[in-house]
Order: C-alpha cells, then structure tokens, then sequence
C-alpha cells in the first residue's frame, strides 16, 4: 500500500512538555508544530485566572509565535457528566471554557462527559444526555463545539449517543490510541463510522496488552477508577495497555490517515504524550512522523 498524503496541519498539547504554558509554547514551536492545545480547566489558563488584557496577551503571544490554537482541553474529570447533582455547576464551567475559546480565536474544546451506558434508558445515560444537550445548543450558538474524546466506549455506541441530541455542538475529537488500548475498537472504522462528529484529533499511540473494563481506566459513577499516578504508571509499564511513541503501538497509521482523508477532514493531528521521561524528544519525533505523510 502506498502511503497515504495528508493536508492537516500538526499540533502539539503544550502541557504534554511538562513546563509551564509559555514555555510549552515556545517548545512546540522548536519542534515544528503548526499549532498547540492548551489545558483549560485550572492552572494559569483557566477562565477563571485570566483577565480580558491577559487574553488577549495570551493571544498575541501565542500568533507572534507563528502558531495557531488547534482547540482547548476542557476535561473536568470525575464522572463526566454522569452525576446530575453536580451537572450544573460542570455545565456552567464548561460554558466559561467555550466562551474563552472563541475569544481567543478557536472553536473546539475538548474533553470526557463519562463512559456512555449502553443502556439508553439509565439514569446515567439520561443526565449525560441532558448534560450534552444543553452544551451542544451552547456550543452551537457560537459556532464552536464540544468535542468528545473517543476511547471510553466503541465509536458504534458514542456515534448513538450523538445521533440523539438536538443539535450538532457536541461533537468528536478523535484519539485512536484510546480506541486501541481500552475497548479494543478499530480507529480506521472508526472513523467512517463517526464521520459526521469528528472536529480535532490526537496523534498518539498505544498498545493493549489485555481487556479492562473501561470503568477502571475513566471511572463511572459508583466505580472509582485508578488514581492519576496508576494510571500513568499503567500507560507507561503496566500490564494493561501502554502508551507507545507514534508508529511503534497498535494504531494502522496509513489506515487510520487515509480515512481522515477520505472523510475530508481537513482538522488538526494534535500530539499527546502523556507518559515518557523525555517528552521533548518524543514529541519532535511524533512531528517528523506526521510530517512524513505530507
């Protein structure tokens, strides 16, 4: 099979340097990244802890840089939103993400809402519906959306859950090494199969060394997942799936790129390294390997 060429434009989490915002900036831009994802939720970019003048800093510095905002992290963690006695305030929160993001200049933030039950009729299923209802007709107002990580569920149930809401702004960011280490599912069929959802991707990869149910890995409510710290442990050695540098895990990159190419996604292939003692080099690395598809 010839390789595939891809026209996406690379991007980088800046959080994934392990060094700060500014410093992640100026980083990405080192390793020839297009464009960069930074984390939203607290920490110095948090809505909370930036000013309109510190915004619109943030702006200038990220464009003086040559780089662009490929979206925004907006993961509240926990449940997602499968607990509707705290969705109010999440949904709240979430709104302030968004919000930031248009003013900054991009219209994708990125995160969890929960494992998605099979069970359509369950009392978690509804309050994320409700949840996702409401953020999609927000996002939608914008013109943005709220793109949901793949990985938690196969692309079959998230794609029904989608297909229920009133309105496209909860959409897909695309992580096929997700797929790949927790439920198993293909990321190249994947793609076809939430073709209509998908805004933003993650360039990673990763190999499953056996089946877990996904509620260890994400959490559900009444089913406490493993700390932060094991589960990084996991990714990096553990005996359940493990984070690998791009091109050396489970993911069929020419597959999976040539269905985001037949697709006609013309979004972002945005870097996240969440494990390694060097994740400079990795990620400089991960650049050249998508840089090779061009």
């Amino acid at each position: 099979m010839d390789m595939v060429l891809v026209p996406n434009k690379i991007g980088v989490i800046v959080d994934s340097f392990r060094v700060g915002v500014r410093e992640g900036l100026i980083k990405s831009k080192e390793v020839g990244a297009d464009g960069v994802q930074i984390y939203a939720v607290n920490g110095e970019f948090a809505p909370q802890n930036l000013t309109s003048a510190a915004r619109k800093e943030w702006k200038e510095f990220i464009a003086s840089l040559g780089l662009e905002i490929s979206a925004l992290v907006g993961d509240l963690g926990g449940h997602g939103f499968q607990d509707k006695l705290v969705n109010a305030e999440k949904i709240a929160k979430s709104k302030q993400i968004l919000d930031l993001a248009v003013e900054l200049g991009v219209n994708v933030v990125t995160t969890h809402i929960g494992i998605v039950p099979e069970d359509k009729n369950s009392a978690n299923y509804e309050a994320m519906h409700l949840a996702c209802d409401e953020l999609s007709a927000y996002a939608n107002s914008l013109n943005a959306f709220f793109a949901i990580e793949t990985g938690p569920e196969t692309a079959i149930t998230l794609k029904g859950f989608l297909d229920g809401l009133s309105s496209k702004g909860v959409a897909v960011n695309f992580d096929p090494a997700n797929m790949v280490m927790v439920t198993g599912d293909d990321p190249v069929q994947g793609v076809y199969t939430l073709r209509d959802y998908i805004v933003h991707t993650h360039a990673k990869d990763g190999i499953r060394l056996r089946e877990v149910d996904p509620r260890l890995v994400y959490g559900s409510l009444g089913f406490n997942p493993l700390d932060h710290e094991k589960m990084a442990e996991a990714a990096e050695s553990g005996d359940i799936f493990r984070e690998v540098p791009l091109g050396e895990g489970g993911v069929d990159w020419n597959g999976y790129l040539q269905a985001l190419v037949d697709i006609d996604y013309k979004g972002y292939l945005t870097i996240e390294r969440e494990v390694g003692t060097n994740p400079e080099e990795d990620i400089r690395k991960a650049v050249q390997f998508l840089k090779d598809f061009r």
